[in-house]
């Protein structure tokens, strides 16, 4: 059994700047500032990791009480944003999943994000996504995303029984962040440039494959067999 542990944005889909919008807003209105994370940037960082350092861009401790009243603000108001945004799912990711549903006795399927869990499923839900990824690991786990494939590796033991080790598994994002998350457990990455970064800066952030997008799922399957 090898574990496929997915990246959200940038990799399963673009929110249409829901996301964005949604952290804005709820620093408007628990904190009265606005466009806090203009210069801020985020591929690849937990959401945890993202309010805390807009807290400190605006002189603020990060463990100030403030962070749940951002939470629940944010999670308010990306269950309206998510509706009305221009958001799209990647290519090819329908058929990856289902290609990888139909060998389930080979592949199990989990979340390795950045995304509060609770903002994960609100973004996966608008495409109903949810059901492919029982278990997964989250930026509401932890803030730094290097800690986060144990606790994906363990979610998946519990929900499923099987053990899985760190060294089967394997994450598929479109940052750097998520290559590196990868790497302390001897895991495996498939990169794909459907965000931020290009296939140049992926292979040298040491992806072990790099795909333009997931559209050609033939490869995709030949790729995973590989690792």
């Amino acid at each position: 059994m090898r574990l496929i542990l997915f990246d959200i944005d940038g990799t399963i889909m673009e929110s249409g700047g829901a996301g964005v919008r949604s952290l804005d807003y709820a620093f408007r209105d628990v904190i009265s500032s606005e466009n806090i994370f203009a210069d801020i940037s985020m591929a690849g960082k937990t959401d945890l990791q993202i309010v805390r350092e807009g807290l400190r861009m605006l002189g603020l401790p990060p463990d100030n009480g403030y962070v749940p009243k951002i939470l629940q603000s944010y999670l308010r108001h990306l269950r309206t944003e998510i509706l009305k945004s221009d958001k799209q799912l990647k290519p090819g990711i329908i058929e990856a999943l289902e290609a990888l549903k139909i060998q389930s006795s080979k592949y199990g399927l989990g979340l390795l994000t950045g995304n509060f869990e609770q903002g994960a499923r609100i973004k996966l839900g608008a495409f109903e996504l949810n059901d492919y990824f029982p278990t997964g690991a989250f930026g509401s786990d932890h803030e730094d995303r290097n800690m986060l494939l144990p606790v994906a590796v363990e979610r998946f033991r519990g929900h499923t029984g099987m053990d899985v080790g760190y060294a089967e598994c394997i994450v598929i994002g479109d940052t750097p962040r998520d290559v590196a998350c990868a790497k302390p457990y001897r895991a495996s990455c498939i990169a794909v440039a459907t965000g931020p970064y290009g296939t140049d800066s992926l292979a040298d952030a040491g992806a072990d494959f790099v795909l333009d997008d997931l559209s050609d799922t033939e490869n995709l399957m030949a790729l995973l067999n590989r690792l």
